[in-house]
């Protein structure tokens, strides 16, 4: 069996919890190090997930010379920062979407690991997920016919103060980019680059939105018609309408385990459960690409990571939304 890749985690919040976990069913990583700028949160958080070094920064995990890998897990505002860090330190990167909050700090990124020669990737967990593959692959059967339009929400009730990472300009808060990437990148993977988009928004008092409408036109004449809140919960479910039929990607639509087709009377459901907590998936893919000595992965290039963005840069133009 190939070498077991060591893994690097810095920013300890509850998605680090889930990663760390997913991680530990994976035969092929090993938990080298994780880092908090708190010593006694990184031991704490080493401890539950058996890590073999505990960090009190991030500085010091990058010069770890074992760590293979670092998952990048902080607050967006911090992305890029910690990635360049990283990737002049020689490691390859995963990091936590959205990549960058503007198209000019993923670029940037890019740029760095490709002169470098090292991997870096975006971490959209959903492009892996079970039932992800499964849609795209009954989409490329013409299961559902033509893809005319799509719907995709996710929503769900924000109860945290003014002052959570939600809410806060500074660390990259709102609806858009902490759950409306995902229905973006959806309408994406399926219908391709928009060559219209139109977006309205419902602001907080801290300059962010907290909902946010989105309808994008295509070329061959497709909709995607898309939605973000922290206001209430909604379906969080993706419906694909096809001149066919129609395909559900039931709640929650970026991480989901049933897939329904419907094309006229015929109804077929498929359940497609996934590993952990649905991080597992993207932690293999990246497994392979350094095993195999990829600089990125081809299911999820730093071309679609920059398409992404700029898709995001457009719709933050159209609502007003900015950071410093």
């Amino acid at each position: 069996m190939t070498r077991k890749i060591n893994w690097g985690i810095i920013g300890l919040g509850n998605i680090a919890h889930l990663f760390a976990s997913d991680l530990m069913l994976s035969e092929r990583s090993t938990l080298r190090g994780v880092a908090s700028r708190d010593l006694e949160k990184a031991t704490e958080f080493g401890d539950q997930y058996h890590s073999v070094k505990c960090y009190g920064s991030y500085e010091e995990l990058a010069d770890d010379p074992e760590v293979d890998v670092v998952y990048i897990a902080t607050p967006h505002t911090f992305h890029c920062e910690q990635t360049l860090m990283c990737l002049e330190k020689g490691k390859a990167v995963l990091c936590e979407k959205p990549m960058g909050i503007r198209s000019a700090e993923t670029e940037k990124m890019a740029e760095a690991a490709r002169s470098r020669n090292l991997f870096l990737m975006e971490g959209m967990w959903t492009r892996f997920i079970p039932a992800t593959i499964k849609m795209l692959e009954l989409l490329k059967s013409n299961t559902i016919g033509e893809l005319l339009f799509i719907h995709a929400d996710f929503g769900f009730k924000s109860d945290a103060s003014p002052d959570s990472r939600l809410y806060k300009r500074s660390l990259g808060g709102g609806s858009l980019l902490d759950i409306g990437v995902y229905p973006v990148y959806l309408s994406m993977l399926t219908l391709g680059l928009p060559a219209e988009i139109k977006a309205t928004a419902r602001m907080t008092d801290t300059k962010v939105d907290s909902y946010c409408s989105m309808l994008l036109n295509y070329d061959n004449d497709a909709k995607a018609v898309l939605e973000s809140t922290f206001e209430t919960e909604t379906p969080t479910e993706a419906v694909l309408y096809g001149s066919r039929g129609t395909l559900t990607l039931h709640s929650r639509f970026h991480h989901s385990e049933r897939i329904t087709v419907k094309v006229g009377e015929n109804v077929q459901q498929y359940d497609i459960p996934y590993m952990g907590n649905g991080y597992y998936h993207e932690i293999e893919e990246v497994n392979q690409c350094l095993i195999h000595q990829n600089t990125e992965s081809d299911k999820l290039s730093l071309q679609t990571s920059l398409n992404l963005i700029k898709i995001i840069d457009n719709i933050k133009e159209e609502i007003g939304l900015t950071y410093s």
